[in-house]
C-alpha cells in the first residue's frame, strides 16, 4: 500500500508539471519572475522525497518477496500448493491468481531495481526507459488486483471463511 500511495500522490499532488505551473503563477502574483525550466526544477525538488519513499519501500517489497519465495518452498508453503487437480475451480482460480501476482510482483521488483541501477548495470538509458514503461503498465494490473484482493476477502470472510481476515493478520 505505501508503494501505491508514493504512485497516487506522484500522479495527482506532487505531480510536477501541475505543479510546475502553480509555481510559475505564484511567484508571478508576487512579481517574481522565473522560467518554466526553473520551476520545473522547483517542482521536481518537491516530489523527489516521494520517490526517494518508493524506492525504499521497493527495497522491501523486494526483501519480502525473497522471503515468500524462501516460505514458498518450505513445506508449509507446498502445501497451498498441492493437490491442485482436485481443488474446486474457485480455488484454482484464487492459486493461480496468487502465483501470477507474485510473478507479477517478482517483475515489478526486479524491474525497479534495473530501472533504479540502470547506469551501474550499464544499461542503457534507452533500455531503462522502455523498462520504467513497461513497469509502469504493469502496475495496472497490481491496481486491478488490490480492490479485487480486498473485495474477495471481504465477501470470503462473510461467507464461506469466516475468520480469513483474522488469520491473514495473526498468520491462521
Amino acid at each position: 500500500m505505501g508503494l501505491l500511495s508514493t504512485i497516487f500522490l506522484h500522479k495527482t499532488v506532487l505531480n510536477w508539471r501541475d505543479n510546475s505551473q502553480i509555481i510559475l503563477q505564484n511567484l508571478s502574483n508576487i512579481q517574481i519572475d522565473i522560467t518554466k525550466s526553473q520551476a520545473k526544477i522547483i517542482a521536481k525538488m518537491i516530489e523527489s522525497p516521494i520517490w526517494d519513499w518508493h524506492i525504499i519501500l521497493g527495497y522491501i517489497l523486494g526483501i519480502l518477496l525473497i522471503w515468500r519465495i524462501i516460505l514458498f518452498i518450505s513445506p508449509s508453503g507446498k502445501y497451498n500448493y498441492q493437490n491442485f487437480k482436485t481443488k474446486s475451480l474457485h480455488k484454482k482460480i484464487i492459486t493461480i491468481g496468487y502465483i501470477g501476482i507474485y510473478l507479477l510482483l517478482i517483475f515489478m521488483s526486479i524491474s525497479g531495481y534495473l530501472i533504479h541501477f540502470y547506469k551501474d548495470l550499464g544499461i542503457l538509458k534507452s533500455t531503462a526507459h522502455d523498462i520504467k514503461e513497461l513497469h509502469e503498465f504493469l502496475y495496472l494490473g497490481i491496481l486491478i488486483f488490490v480492490p479485487l484482493h480486498i473485495i474477495g476477502v471481504v465477501i470470503s470472510d462473510n461467507y464461506e471463511q469466516k475468520g480469513i481476515v483474522s488469520d491473514m493478520i495473526n498468520g491462521g
